[in-house]
């Protein structure tokens, strides 16, 4: 038996307050499945797709059975994840004839890769055919995967957030989780753009832009509006934890409290007026940003007028805004076309 003082470091706690898990060497689970339930119903619920044919959106969760969970060993998470998924459709002819039908997924598991997971479309019984289900064979087979991704993506960094406790040194160490592609390459550049000059003291002032923006979206301006004001739609596309509260006078918080500010003004599917800062800006200082929403039959034009941007951050907020918020978009909810 070691002499005290003197056994493997890795099962002696020192100087811990809660006296737990010290080096992160002992198993620990943490349950992900009530918050994969409402992630899943919150993306998979966004799905919709539109051409000359008409629109397709799935409109209702109908089983979402299954599990999730994530386990720590030695500093190392591993993921577990499986579920069983049924869920309706509605198709909306250009003639307004309307249609439905049903969509399963029988194993969304981390056993399979995004690509690999079966999604099977089909229409209700009794229901006549119609080429609206060749738009979601195809087009909707691609944004459903894109919310199952997206999922994975926020599982094994959203919810993984203190997994990892401290070491008897004070140290913390960091899991490597593999992540989809898009989620590495945007938590890498978050980083560089995040990373800016100290911030100017309160009462100096500081020469102020204008910057313009335009970008049209292939969805319309009800659902364009919805992402950019419910908190899991933006924690979505920007694969970070969020919080939003929208109401006037509410509060938002973006990529880990980089973006913040309060909305001045809110008028469904038209405007969002709102203060907006980056963190690294003078302290107190909030440009305006306004959003206004066009409906261009079957694709809503964005205009974005910033007002106070501080003169050496136009190029950071204008590249922000197109990467972080419109590429983002696109990407995660498959809203992709070209950018003016």
């Amino acid at each position: 038996m070691a002499k005290w003082g003197e056994g493997d470091p890795r099962w002696i706690v020192e100087q811990r307050a809660d006296a737990t898990n010290v080096n992160n060497w002992h198993w620990t689970e943490r349950d992900a499945s009530n918050w994969s339930t409402e992630k899943l119903k919150v993306l998979l619920l966004a799905v919709r797709v539109e051409n000359a044919e008409g629109a397709c959106e799935v409109t209702e969760v109908s089983k979402l059975d299954g599990e999730a969970s994530i386990n720590n060993r030695k500093g190392k998470l591993i993921f577990f994840y499986e579920w069983n998924i049924k869920l309706s459709w509605t198709g909306t002819s250009k003639s307004g004839v309307k249609y439905k039908g049903h969509v399963e997924i029988p194993n969304l598991s981390d056993e399979n890769d995004v690509d690999e997971v079966e999604v099977s479309i089909s229409l209700a019984k009794d229901e006549p055919d119609t080429n609206l289900v060749v738009l979601m064979k195809q087009e909707g087979t691609k944004k459903i995967r894109n919310a199952m991704s997206t999922y994975i993506s926020m599982l094994k960094t959203e919810f993984t957030q203190g997994m990892i406790l401290p070491t008897v040194n004070g140290e913390q160490t960091e899991p490597a989780p593999q992540l989809a592609a898009k989620a590495e390459d945007h938590k890498t550049t978050a980083s560089t753009v995040t990373a800016a000059p100290q911030s100017n003291p309160i009462g100096i002032k500081i020469p102020t832009c204008k910057i313009s923006l335009k970008d049209i979206f292939l969805t319309s301006p009800e659902e364009l509006y919805r992402i950019f004001t419910t908190q899991e739609m933006v924690q979505a596309f920007t694969h970070a934890p969020a919080i939003i509260e929208a109401d006037k006078g509410g509060k938002f918080h973006l990529l880990d409290g980089s973006v913040s500010g309060k909305f001045i003004d809110l008028v469904p599917e038209k405007q969002i007026v709102m203060k907006w800062r980056f963190k690294s800006w003078p302290s107190g200082h909030f440009a305006t940003v306004t959003l206004n929403f066009t409906d261009k039959g079957g694709e809503t034009e964005v205009r974005l007028e910033g007002k106070g941007i501080p003169s050496s951050e136009e190029e950071r907020t204008k590249q922000g805004w197109q990467r972080y918020y419109f590429e983002g978009i696109k990407q995660t909810f498959g809203y992709g076309a070209r950018l003016f």
